[in-house]
Parts: structure tokens; C-alpha cells; sequence
């Protein structure tokens, strides 16, 4: 997949490096791989596989620091590095496309992480609401997007911990576009996907979608995001459903009829 040389092309380092970014990432990956535990010691485990042997690089190399600082590195080329690579892999593979997942995960962290002390030009560590139900410790967030076929990564992005899921619908529509020049497309979505904001994306991007609505949605939301007359009294509304809440029955927008 040409994993350093990627790397290298858009991070180069000076001659003088005994080890170029691209060699420390391929080595990272390998270490994620074999060894998915918190990232420390790494020079230990370059040692006892044959890292040196097997990917000429010296296992000293591989300390915390050198790893701090192909990181920091590589943060703002991230989608170029994955796209890149990914490509490759679709391509040797023929990974089918059409179909492409995307959802969050939460990371819980220990430590202080004082707001003042973080770079706000980078997502931040932050109190939220973890998956992990670790709610006495702060955590950051990242929203992954791969193909149904192979579970090939397409799309990654890191969010502040305090980011709430339903807000970053909008910009993971605008990554996709730009990603896989693909303009219309249907969105299939959680109840995370209804919100008025959301709606009013999805209507300007001529985006169809279908997603259940929470049993907290109230009826002149859905209708006013979806720009539809609320109607007024008991029974079903014009698209059938019901208009008293909570609705059980997803909901989907053509933009031309919605239907149920």
C-alpha cells in the first residue's frame, strides 16, 4: 500500500533523520496491528518482532518522543495519507464503493486536560457523553467512514469530546461529496440524523434519506425542517403519520413527496 512513501511525499523530513516519517508510521501501524494496547514500550515491541529484521529500522528509533513527533506531523495531512492509501487498497482489491458506513466512537482519557493548556486549532479533550459510560473521565471523539465491502476506511476525522454526535451529520455529507465526487446520493441514519439543521442540509444538498424518528421528536419540528404545513388536530398527517408524538415509524424525504 506504499504506506511510507505516502507518508514521506507530504511530510518529508531532512537527510540527517536516522528514520523518516513514513518508516515510523508503516512501523505504528504494524504496532497497532499486532499489539492493539495503550501506545507505550514501543521500542519494546520492535524488539521482539523483529522490527529492525524485518523493516530495517533500529527499534530506538521507535521511542516516545520520535513517535510524538511523526504524529504531530502527519495531523494535518490525515485525509490525503487515507485517501491515498485507500485508493490503493480499493483499486489491488476491487472493493465495492456503492455502500459506505459511517459512525462515532468516543476515546476515554486520564488526566487533567485543562481547557487553556489545548490547541484550539485542533479537536480538544472535553467532558461529553462516552460510549464507554466512563462519564468521570474526559474523552475525544472520532467519526469513521469505510465501505461496506472490506470495511476499507475512506473517511476519518477527529472531534472535541464535547462535540454532540447529531452535529457533525452535515459536514461527514460534505466530506463524502468531496470524497468520492458523488453530488446525490440516499442517507440512511439513526435518529441522530433528525434534527432541523440536519433536514435543512440534507434538503439543500438534494440529499434523499430514511431514518427513524426518536421518541422525544415532536411533529412541528419534522414538519417545519422538512418546510411542510403542521396539521392541525388528531389522526395521521398528509404523509401518514401520526401527529401526536412519539412516532414509531421512520420517516424519509424525497424532496419532491416524502413518504413514510
Amino acid at each position: 500500500m506504499r504506506v511510507a512513501e505516502t507518508v514521506d511525499g507530504l511530510c518529508p523530513v531532512r537527510h540527517l533523520a536516522l528514520a523518516t516519517h513514513g518508516e515510523v508510521i508503516e512501523a505504528l501501524v504494524a504496532n497497532r496491528l499486532t499489539s492493539p494496547r495503550p501506545l507505550v514500550r514501543v521500542e519494546d515491541w520492535a524488539r521482539t518482532w523483529a522490527v529492525k529484521e524485518v523493516m530495517e529500522l533500529d527499534p530506538e528509533l521507535l521511542n516516545d518522543d520520535r513517535l510524538g513527533r511523526a504524529l504531530d506531523a502527519i495531523a494535518p495531512h490525515l485525509e490525503a495519507i487515507t485517501g491515498s492509501i485507500a485508493a490503493r487498497a480499493i483499486c489491488a482489491s476491487g472493493i465495492d464503493t456503492a455502500t459506505l458506513h459511517w459512525d462515532m466512537t468516543s476515546m476515554s482519557l486520564t488526566g487533567a486536560f485543562v481547557p487553556g493548556e489545548q490547541d484550539l486549532d485542533h479537536p480538544t479533550v472535553a467532558c461529553g457523553h462516552p460510549k464507554d459510560r466512563r462519564v468521570d473521565l474526559k474523552q475525544n471523539q472520532a467519526g469513521l467512514g469505510v465501505s461496506t465491502d472490506g470495511a476499507i476506511p475512506l473517511l476519518a476525522t477527529a472531534v472535541s469530546g464535547q462535540s454532540g454526535e447529531i452535529t457533525q451529520v452535515v459536514s461527514a455529507i460534505a466530506r463524502f461529496q468531496k470524497t468520492t465526487a458523488v453530488k446525490q446520493f440516499p442517507m440512511i441514519g439513526d435518529s441522530k440524523l433528525v434534527s432541523y439543521d440536519n433536514l435543512t442540509a440534507l434538503s439543500g444538498a438534494r440529499v434523499e434519506f430514511i431514518a427513524p424518528l426518536a421518541a422525544s421528536a415532536t411533529d412541528a419540528a419534522v414538519f417545519a425542517a422538512l418546510d411542510l404545513e403542521t396539521p392541525s388536530g388528531s389522526g395521521t398527517s398528509p404523509c401518514g403519520w401520526p401527529t401526536a408524538p412519539p412516532w414509531t415509524a421512520p420517516i424519509t424525504g424525497s424532496w419532491k413527496t416524502p413518504t413514510p
